[in-house]
């Protein structure tokens, strides 16, 4: 158990009231935009153009864990920066809404139905489209507004980085894309059927792990004025960033949806060749035939869960996330940070490995 200290209490304490600065800061760029659309559209005639900023809103307002902001303020405040430096909610309230984009976007990809315990937007619209008998298929409709409100909150992550240096927006724009491939080789692993566990591993890591850890504390390191700590804040969080998508894994096959607000067996029955499904490939011939089956056959998705129980393989990625985690905070120990730094990232990383939602 640890035993907090004072210090470790006060710098928790800093890093909630940072992220609650952020939580203002969303609320209040939303509303601007949507002041401003609304206008717009009362010009125009047209109430409706607030509709793709509403959508982003309302993902927003459903709550969500918020990692990605609590990682960059944990950079920027670890590497000294000043609590009340506006340019560090700017960049962690940028990533929520970058984290909306994705989600959105991957929601269409996925042919999800709930997100954060609501409709997704494509599910939203597509009902709507139906209840007005619009013409068309609703479908469509409900995924053409999907993407336009992925993309806008792709475009309002952006505002938000304006006066970020040089140096801030070549990582912003590196972690930008890296997710961008990362969902391609998502996609593409899933039509593939493709049980490769380093291919598997790669995905996850660049899909989600260094858009969720890595690169938002190096992003709030360099804000700070501290590149030194990119060589530690990289190992730590590439190590947790491959425990946290691991424990998704595990959530999405395990967990009950009622508590994570998505549905359960998402993955199998969408094809996704997760590291999860690449070790028990690997380790059980049942799971090889279903995956080697490919789009030719459904992944039933309690059966699948059950050979990962049966066959070791979900007792074998809690080991591993047990020992990722403590690569990570190993990569804490020499890194040139105030001691209850250290301990809140320790903390944090129990808190992101070991989540269930």
């Amino acid at each position: 158990m640890t035993i907090q200290s004072d210090d470790t209490t006060l710098a928790r304490t800093t890093l909630d009231r940072v992220l609650d600065d952020v939580e203002g800061r969303l609320r209040d760029h939303l509303a601007r935009e949507r002041a401003h659309w609304s206008a717009v559209g009362d010009a125009a005639g047209d109430a409706g153009l607030v509709v793709p900023l509403d959508a982003v809103a309302d993902l927003v307002a459903a709550g969500g864990k918020r990692i990605r902001p609590a990682f960059c303020a944990a950079g920027f405040l670890s590497a000294g920066g000043d609590p009340d430096d506006p340019l560090i909610v700017d960049a962690a309230a940028a990533l929520e809404l970058l984290h909306a984009f994705a989600l959105i976007h991957d929601d269409v990809l996925d042919d999800s139905p709930l997100r954060r315990g609501r409709p997704t937007v494509h599910e939203r619209y597509a009902a709507e489209h139906r209840a007005r008998g619009w013409r068309g298929d609703p479908r469509r409709f409900g995924e053409g507004v999907a993407i336009l409100a992925g993309d806008l909150a792709y475009v309002l992550a952006d505002m938000l980085t304006a006066d970020f240096p040089p140096q801030a927006r070549a990582l912003w724009s590196e972690l930008r894309a890296e997710m961008i491939v990362g969902q391609y080789l998502d996609v593409k692993a899933a039509a593939e059927a493709s049980a490769d566990v380093r291919l598997a591993r790669w995905i996850a890591i660049c899909k989600s792990g260094h858009y969720t850890i890595h690169r938002p504390l190096t992003l709030g390191a360099g804000l700070a004025g501290r590149p030194d700590l990119a060589a530690a804040f990289e190992e730590y969080g590439v190590a947790l960033g491959e425990a946290f998508q691991l424990r998704d894994d595990l959530i999405d096959a395990f967990g009950d949806s009622a508590n994570s607000g998505k549905p359960t067996g998402l993955d199998a029955e969408r094809h996704k060749m997760t590291p999860l499904v690449a070790l028990a490939a690997e380790r059980d011939d049942r799971v090889r035939a279903m995956v080697s089956a490919g789009s030719a056959a459904d992944w039933d998705a309690e059966r699948l869960s059950a050979l990962f129980a049966e066959s070791g393989v979900r007792d074998q990625a809690e080991r591993h996330i047990d020992a990722l985690v403590d690569r990570a905070c190993a990569a804490l120990d020499a890194a040139p940070i105030a001691e209850p730094w250290r301990q809140t990232l320790v903390d944090l990383a129990d808190k992101v490995a070991r989540r269930d939602r």
